[in-house]
């Protein structure tokens, strides 16, 4: 496969795949992602997966940049020796209107009821394309065409931590409150970045992630049980 291999200051390699968000595109980050950590190439320090590239931050005093092109050159076309570990997350969502201030104005610009913007959204497996943004924030595709929908006009200066919020072909989690222009159209009880945990981030590039609607009894349920730790959100192995 044909890349470019592009500088990012003196201590990371960026391997560039292609110029749009694509699933294939996409495949080809992970497996060489898989590649490198696998191998345990020397000087390696770490590796961040984008929608179209793979950023590897290395250790210029353990190799050079023009040994880490040739040693990633030479893992292109191979198979990584260990298979990609991934998750498919169930996460609870709640449509509510309490939870979704966009849905009847999605409904509205998409043409359909607020019921078949649900039932659209919550339907469709979601793969992780990548975190960024904010710690632990998904950028998930692919979303229902039916759905696509350019940014608000009027970002908002506060969104709460949670919502669950469509933008173009993606839809996306926010972590913590933040600004943002998303249209949020329902809003999910879980943590998705804590500092505590061994791996602070819940999702990983690669993964899938299924929204479960649930009701705001539900919602309010779940959401003790997250700040009292005995909740754990649902997720089961599936082939990387």
């Amino acid at each position: 496969m044909k890349v470019r291999f592009l500088s990012a200051g003196d201590r990371a390699l960026v391997v560039e795949f292609g110029d749009r968000i694509d699933r294939a595109l996409s495949d080809e980050v992970l497996r060489l992602d898989q590649s490198l950590r696998s191998t345990r190439l020397i000087g390696v320090v770490e590796t961040v997966p984008t929608f179209r590239s793979l950023m590897v931050h290395y250790d210029p005093l353990a190799i050079t940049r023009a040994a880490l092109e040739r040693a990633i050159a030479s893992l292109l076309d191979r198979d990584p020796a260990l298979p990609r570990a991934a998750t498919l997350w169930r996460v609870p969502v709640c449509y509510d209107r309490e939870f979704a201030p966009d849905l009847d104005e999605v409904a509205r610009l998409t043409g359909l009821s607020p019921g078949e913007v649900v039932a659209l959204h919550s339907g469709t497996r979601y793969h992780v394309y990548m975190l960024g943004f904010l710690p632990g924030f998904p950028y998930m595709g692919d979303l229902p065409a039916q759905l696509a929908l350019p940014r608000r006009a009027d970002p908002r200066v506060r969104v709460p931590a949670g919502s669950i919020a469509i933008a173009t072909t993606l839809t996306a989690i926010y972590p913590y409150e933040s600004p943002g222009g998303w249209h949020l159209i329902g809003a999910t009880p879980i943590r998705l970045f804590d500092p505590e945990r061994a791996q602070p981030a819940l999702f990983a590039p690669g993964d899938a992630v299924q929204c479960e609607p649930v009701d705001p009894a539900a919602f309010a349920s779940i959401q003790k049980g997250v700040d009292d730790g005995s909740y754990q959100v649902a997720g089961e192995p599936i082939a990387g």
